[in-house]
């Protein structure tokens, strides 16, 4: 049997195989509510036999969404309306996931077929938060100072979400700390400018961020594994980086974090990333290897034979795919297929398994 579909196992969780859904923003929701487009996408890639279904960016609160057509869970009525969809992805052996984030400075935006430009509050769009009031771009409302009290709320929405998560049949749950969001732009010295206990210093930059993961680590049953998202580098000179990443997931693990989720950039508009097949593969080795946990990587990873090498050369423990599984969201049926391995169809399609 190949790597790729043998089985993963994180705490009590076992994974039929190493491939996962990668989080992708649908802007489909409504006021943070899946409709039946997120039931379709999401179900269909749990009957494509993808190990690890996962949610988009699911906000923490209202202001937390990248725009007004994501996905969210600051109240019980989003919970109960994830639970069918959950329960349709765990019935056709997959595990159910959800990403809890806030997009901090970068809230507030047009979906990107609506142009992706950042709304006023009469268009349709809010205040946005960070660490310190740098804008993420020109054209954006440089956001809004946290206090060290409002900090002590982000830590409680991230708390409240994670009960929810529970509440709706999900088993994994990922903290996004990636991509410019809330609690990357903590820990990058770019965005984060502060004076106080959270900012400033490595010690300090990571501080809330661990908070948060400390907060939703504890409500998490034990049996079940928790994820970060982090963005290994800015790819900007004098931010965040490899090295500091390789220090704060050794952080993350005392904790109990269970998988590093690896990605990069997405600080600031005007990075020079060297995207290519496998490009961020090499930060997902290094943190594997020098943190000592567990690793998904993700980035222009297209053929089974190209994540099969990642998964045998000890690259990562698991392969996530994005525009992929957009593009052929029965990839894992195909791989298997095209690696001789043996797995098992969804009944309705077993007609064409050979």
């Amino acid at each position: 049997m190949s790597l790729l579909f043998t089985p993963l196992q994180l705490r009590g969780l076992t994974i039929r195989n190493r491939i996962f859904l990668s989080p992708m923003c649908m802007y489909s929701a409504s006021d943070g509510l899946p409709t039946e487009w997120h039931m379709v996408h999401l179900g269909s890639r749990a009957v494509g036999g993808a190990g690890v279904v996962m949610t988009e960016f699911t906000a923490v609160t209202p202001e937390g969404r990248i725009s007004p057509e994501d996905l969210g869970l600051w109240s019980d009525s989003h919970a109960e309306r994830l639970i069918p969809i959950t329960a349709f992805i765990r019935e056709h052996g997959a595990v159910a996931a959800i990403q809890l984030a806030h997009a901090g400075r970068k809230a507030g935006t047009a979906a990107p077929w609506k142009g992706g430009r950042p709304l006023k509050p009469n268009d349709g769009g809010w205040q946005s938060v960070g660490p310190s009031p740098i804008p993420f771009a020109a054209d954006f409302t440089p956001p809004h100072e946290l206090s060290e009290h409002e900090l002590d709320g982000i830590v409680d929405l991230f708390a409240a979400a994670t009960r929810r998560a529970q509440m709706s049949g999900f088993q994994v749950v990922e903290i996004h700390m990636a991509h410019g969001y809330l609690l990357h732009s903590f820990l990058s010295p770019l965005s984060n400018q502060r004076r106080d206990d959270y900012g400033g210093s490595f010690e300090n930059r990571i501080r809330q961020p661990l908070r948060v993961a400390k907060a939703v680590r504890d409500l998490w049953p034990p049996q079940w594994p928790v994820f970060v998202r982090i963005s290994a580098t800015d790819w900007v000179e004098g931010a965040w980086d490899l090295p500091q990443s390789i220090e704060f997931t050794i952080r993350l693990r005392e904790l109990g974090i269970d998988l590093i989720d690896c990605s990069s950039g997405g600080l600031t508009p005007d990075a020079r990333i060297p995207a290519g097949p496998g490009f961020q593969t090499p930060f997902a080795e290094a943190i594997r290897r020098q943190a000592g946990i567990p690793t998904s990587t993700v980035g222009l990873i297209t053929e089974p034979i190209q994540a099969e090498h990642i998964l045998r050369t000890g690259q990562a423990d698991a392969i996530s795919l994005g525009r992929e599984m957009l593009r052929d969201p029965y990839w894992p049926l195909r791989a298997a297929r095209e690696l001789g391995d043996e797995v098992t169809w969804p009944v309705q399609y077993e007609r064409a398994k050979r």
